[in-house]
């Protein structure tokens, strides 16, 4: 069953930058299957939430050209569909493997029945159960409005009055972009952008609150995928020194327990294992320099808070006569330094 898509984008940032874009795929999903990708949870009190497939009627993307044609088809969605009134009571089910920082999201979502609340919306820039924003319709209150949940807490909502007809497809868009946020009712910007520097990234989750029975679809998500910090790392050292040739960061990943390239400034090295030299700088905390051709080529630690070594930094400048394995550590040390600055431990690496 394939419920999660990946595609790649071209996406419109403050300039023009290469992205992708994720779509909940569930148009093969059996009714009563658990959506996959996603993980329920629940923040403040009551019964879990109850997240299954479900077919719902959904408008046909043309016209109908007589009045006997069909105007809408039935199509799996997702949907909550336990009804425990509980009143601080908030179902969650979160997009589970990806963590995002700037994006811009839409989904479509409908209400359908409750008799306490009759709510649906987004969490993003979710931490965990306690800690994340909220943008939600609600059909009983006719209210469209965003708060922010911290340690727990949830903040004063923002957001007008506005008429929310149930058993009706509305469509919630969201885009952040670092501490700014912008959102859209049905194509309206109802809420003025917002400014809040608590969450910088996190996952996204389908919300409900109370009884709500609440239908989802069509969950797209357009973002800058993340770099690991050991790409990143290998990136800036090109940049900033421009002497250097290569650059290779060799460690260990949960997937990967042998030592191997994890970053490198040429990606087809990128899965290889270590040498000797990178597993002993490892191993015995030692720095290596030599030569290769033309290339002076130094290997040293990084390092954890600890103070031990998590991995192996391969450095190759441009020899020059004379050069020294002395003098090819001195230039290779300010770069290893500004990595350090940086590491506090291994996880850090791959995150």
């Amino acid at each position: 069953m394939k419920h999660c898509q990946w595609m790649s984008l071209a996406l419109l940032c403050s300039t023009l930058c290469i992205g992708a874009e994720r779509v909940v795929d569930i148009s093969d999903a059996q009714p009563g299957a658990v959506p996959d990708c996603f993980r329920s949870a629940l923040a403040g009190t009551g019964q879990p939430g109850e997240w299954r497939i479900v077919l719902d009627d959904v408008p046909t993307a043309l016209e109908p050209l007589t009045p006997q044609a069909q105007s809408s088809i039935k199509v799996p969605v997702i949907a909550q569909v336990s009804t425990d009134p509980t009143d601080e009571r908030f179902p969650l089910l979160i997009l589970d493997d990806e963590t995002y920082a700037d994006f811009t999201l839409s989904v479509k979502v409908k209400t359908v029945a409750g008799s306490k609340e009759q709510m649906a919306g987004i969490a993003f820039r979710l931490q965990d159960e306690k800690n994340f924003y909220v943008l939600r319709i609600s059909s009983l209150g006719n209210t469209f409005r965003f708060y922010k949940v911290f340690d727990g807490a949830r903040d004063n909502p923002i957001g007008p009055q506005v008429q929310i007809a149930s058993n009706v497809w509305h469509e919630i868009y969201i885009q952040c972009e670092g501490n700014r946020i912008r959102t859209k009712l049905n194509g309206e910007e109802l809420i003025p952008e917002l400014t809040d520097n608590s969450f910088s990234q996190g996952k996204i989750a389908l919300w409900t609150k109370s009884d709500s029975v609440s239908y989802f679809r069509d969950l797209r998500i357009s973002f800058k995928p993340r770099e690991p910090l050991a790409e990143t790392l290998v990136r800036e050292a090109m940049q900033r020194f421009p002497k250097l040739l290569a650059v290779k960061i060799f460690s260990t990943t949960p997937a990967k327990p042998e030592l191997h390239v994890i970053a490198s400034s040429d990606k087809k090295d990128i899965g290889r294992p270590a040498g000797k030299y990178e597993r002993e700088c490892v191993s015995g905390n030692t720095a290596f320099a030599g030569k290769s051709g033309d290339r002076a080529v130094v290997t040293m630690p990084l390092h954890d808070r600890n103070g031990d070594p998590i991995a192996a930094v391969r450095i190759e400048m441009k020899s020059f006569p004379g050069q020294t394995d002395a003098n090819a550590v001195g230039r290779a040390t300010p770069v290893i330094k500004r990595m350090q600055g940086r590491v506090q431990s291994r996880e850090d690496l791959i995150q």
